[in-house]
């Protein structure tokens, strides 16, 4: 279970001044109880919820695996016993049987279908990260991708883990876990050489801040950011500021990112040492898995 730090009766203040009251989010019991209701009318319907099951999950097309310690999860909160065949971050082949499950029919019943939404879609994450990372990685071995936080409320803890076993890398998971100062912010304060500073002054987080341009590159240079941000850039506009930032400070993390998809991604692998884009988690298509009683 994830500790959370607010509540939606925190006054919005404290939000970002104090640290707020905490309170413990158990998704999984969550998304059983959204889908249950007050039960599964079909099962009881038909009598058959207490007759002993055997069933196996089955993908429909090659994958990396993701989501089976979630998916093991609702079964065993529903009493019914299920064993991963394939490993979450291992590659599996169409037909394969990547999990097996026993207990009460009416167990494997009210699990099936969260448990397939979590696998497809967690799976389905992790195979575009994957092939993603191994494309800009021919390029250049020492660049990885990350999500951003354009996720789906609700299950962003799984589709960042996703991504992590994918092969690529978290990037923030929440406000807290990093200064990432952006164009709003830099509205706000007037430069990006004053902003980095008042943030190292007021944190002990890694500050990382967005440039549009070689200007305001080097003024993050200048000003000791830990990490710098090329935004929208173009390939060769990033290029030429990834290597101006590394002559100044070759330690220096450098990240682009916005309008980058995986069919443009590989024209970034030398411009970067992390490209982050949104669209891994935001569209990737979910692997085609099914449940099958045996």
């Amino acid at each position: 279970m994830r500790k959370c730090f607010f509540s939606l009766k925190t006054p919005l203040h404290n939000l970002f001044q104090h640290p707020p009251p905490s309170f413990t989010v158990d998704p999984i019991g969550y998304y059983l109880e959204e889908d249950l209701g007050k039960g599964d009318a079909t099962t009881l319907s038909l009598g058959i919820g207490e007759r002993p099951a055997k069933a196996s999950i089955v993908t429909n097309e090659p994958c990396i695996l993701a989501g089976g310690e979630e998916t093991v999860e609702v079964f065993s909160r529903l009493d019914a016993r299920a064993i991963q065949l394939v490993e979450d971050g291992d590659r599996a082949e169409a037909g394969a049987v990547v999990m097996e499950i026993d207990g009460k029919a009416g167990a494997i019943l009210a699990g099936e279908r969260l448990a397939l939404n979590i696998l497809s879609r967690m799976s389905g994450i992790a195979t575009a990260t994957r092939i993603l990372t191994e494309k800009v990685q021919a390029i250049d071995p020492r660049v990885k991708i990350a999500a951003t936080r354009k996720t789906t409320p609700g299950f962003r803890v799984y589709e960042k883990k996703a991504v992590e076993l994918g092969g690529g890398e978290q990037h923030r998971q929440r406000l807290d876990d990093l200064v990432l100062i952006k164009d709003n912010h830099l509205a706000m304060v007037g430069s990006v050489g004053e902003a980095v500073r008042r943030a190292k002054e007021a944190s002990e987080l890694k500050v990382e801040v967005e440039v549009e341009n070689m200007e305001q590159a080097l003024e993050a240079v200048e000003a000791e950011a830990d990490i710098i941000l090329l935004d929208n850039m173009t390939p060769g506009e990033a290029k030429e500021c990834f290597g101006a930032i590394k002559d100044h400070s070759p330690d220096t993390l450098v990240e682009v990112s916005g309008g980058i998809t995986p069919e443009n991604a590989h024209l970034y692998a030398s411009c970067a040492d992390r490209i982050s884009m949104s669209r891994i988690t935001s569209y990737s298509p979910p692997i085609d898995l099914t449940l099958h009683f045996l």
